[in-house]
């Protein structure tokens, strides 16, 4: 369980005499549980701060609701806790911003130095906890898991316990639909979780198995306000793809990777894969595509939501957001222009080693998950990606998604028509397909738009002369990047799999 194995580490930490822990998280209240189920587990004293309540014993011989003296103030906490001659857990809420007074930062410093032989530990907690750099060396950084499901299951059951009180809820559940309904809350906090319960069974008064869909929207809804990830459900997902018919084989197959036939070999769950090749000939719609064609929500992770000015912070993203989606499992993962995340330009040191950590992390993950997450990677700049990251084992396959060929071109075609009310039937596809020779699937859609838009301005029905006046009027990126495009082909021509 998570919180058992936290509880051990921290215990652990505790005992090999670390004076400084601490824990970035939003659930205060399980962090309190956790440090509290510490100091009982070593019958230490256990004492909490906030600013507002002050310094206070929470467990031991003398429990007591009251401020001990004047410890609203933090220096007149760290002051107290420094004469304290007792072995004790220390608690301090929120007390990171108070670090910006040198007195208070040189307070705690010296706490820490007395505490070293003696065992006794200060936890701080917070959102995002910074240190001085002072006081950096003192401390150690506890990662609090999201709750199991066991934790979870308890949630349900207090939940649907509180309401059936409160609201002469009606409750329909067997033990398989809790495991079910704990199943799908994972990802979430104790705080989340418990919001997104109430919400399902107090929208019709009848709480049962029927309210796992309203509970996976609910999370899901969760999940887009992280800020993390983008979510787009399995229904509202009608993306087409035009050609890929090597890469629509090998799909075929993986997704025997799914059933209960491959679980029963031992066969994990495919991983994904990396598609890599010229800009704007389809990668990010054969990712829609992945899903919609498994019926699978697509998760989409955007690198540059990661990054965070604090220390720590942008790893902890990364962290998160792999957890969530393996919380949304099974789900595929689109992780868009990897290169601008992982990219091996500039050498690792410039950013701190942050680009290295986090891909030295998304690496590890994708080498070990187990959960049923496929990755879909999508790159257009492969020349800046690490080795390692196209080596088998990380992804299952590589493809190269190159110009489309005539016929492909004809199926972009009658896709982006179709999706713009009009019947393909009607216009000569044999020129449309001719005129667009070394275009791209995007430069072919914006020729669509374009030519609808000319035809609404002369206020006549879409026709090919509207067409092809756009695509001749356009540029092409194979001839405008042309050296780039010859490069990138001759790179896949003998290590990536052709799409088509």
């Amino acid at each position: 369980m998570a919180l058992a194995s936290t509880l051990h580490e921290l215990s652990t930490l505790i005992e090999s005499f670390h004076p400084l822990v601490v824990i970035e998280t939003v659930e205060e209240e399980r962090a309190q549980r956790l440090v509290g189920a510490a100091a009982q587990s070593l019958g230490f004293s256990f004492y909490e701060w906030s600013i507002v309540q002050g310094l206070r014993i929470a467990s031991g011989r003398d429990v007591g609701g009251h401020a001990i003296g004047t410890t609203t103030e933090p220096g007149g906490a760290l002051g107290h806790i420094r004469a304290l001659d007792r072995v004790g857990l220390y608690l301090l809420k929120d007390f990171g911003p108070h670090l910006e007074d040198p007195r208070n930062a040189r307070l705690l410093r010296e706490v820490c130095q007395a505490f070293t032989g003696t065992r006794s530990t200060i936890v701080l907690t917070g959102g995002h906890v910074e240190l001085p750099p002072e006081v950096e060396p003192h401390a150690v950084y506890l990662e609090l898991q999201l709750p199991d499901e066991g934790e979870l299951q308890q949630v349900l059951r207090t939940v649907v316990e509180s309401l059936g009180e409160s609201h002469r809820l009606e409750v329909d559940l067997d033990d398989a639909a809790r495991a079910e309904i704990a199943s799908a809350l994972r990802g979430l906090t104790l705080n989340q979780a418990r919001q997104a319960v109430a919400y399902a069974a107090l929208e019709d008064g009848h709480f049962s198995r029927d309210d796992l869909s309203r509970i996976v929207d609910r999370k899901a809804r969760l999940i887009q306000d992280s800020g993390l990830l983008e979510y787009l459900p399995a229904a509202d997902n009608s993306f087409e793809l035009g050609g890929f018919a090597r890469l629509g084989e090998w799909l075929e197959r993986a997704e025997q990777g799914f059933t209960p036939e491959a679980a029963a070999m031992k066969l994990d769950p495919p991983r994904g894969l990396l598609l890599a090749g010229v800009q704007g000939c389809g990668k990010s719609l054969a990712a829609k595509a992945i899903a919609r064609r498994w019926q699978q929500p697509l998760l989409k992770l955007d690198a540059g939501r990661l990054y965070d000015k604090y220390v720590g912070e942008s790893d902890r993203n990364l962290r998160r957001a792999l957890a969530l989606a393996e919380s949304m499992a099974p789900a595929v993962l689109w992780i868009d222009e990897i290169e601008k995340a992982f990219s091996v330009s500039g050498g690792g040191d410039v950013d701190g080693g942050l680009s290295r950590r986090i891909q030295g992390h998304l690496l590890t993950w994708l080498q070990e998950k187990r959960s049923a997450v496929f990755v879909v990677a999508t790159a257009n700049d492969v020349f800046s990606l690490p080795p390692e990251l196209m080596r088998k084992g990380r992804f299952d396959e590589i493809f190269f998604v190159d110009l489309p060929q005539p016929e492909e071109r004809r199926t972009i075609f009658e896709i982006h028509l179709r999706n713009r009310e009009q019947d393909p039937a009607g216009f000569d596809l044999d020129d449309l397909v001719f005129a667009s020779e070394g275009m791209s699937g995007a430069e072919i859609e914006q020729a669509v738009v374009a030519g609808l838009y000319r035809a609404l301005h002369a206020k006549q029905p879409l026709a090919n002369g509207h067409l092809l006046a756009e695509l001749d009027a356009t540029v092409p990126l194979s001839r405008s990047r042309r050296e780039d495009i010859d490069r990138l082909r001759a790179l896949a021509a003998d290590r990536f799999v052709p799409v088509a």
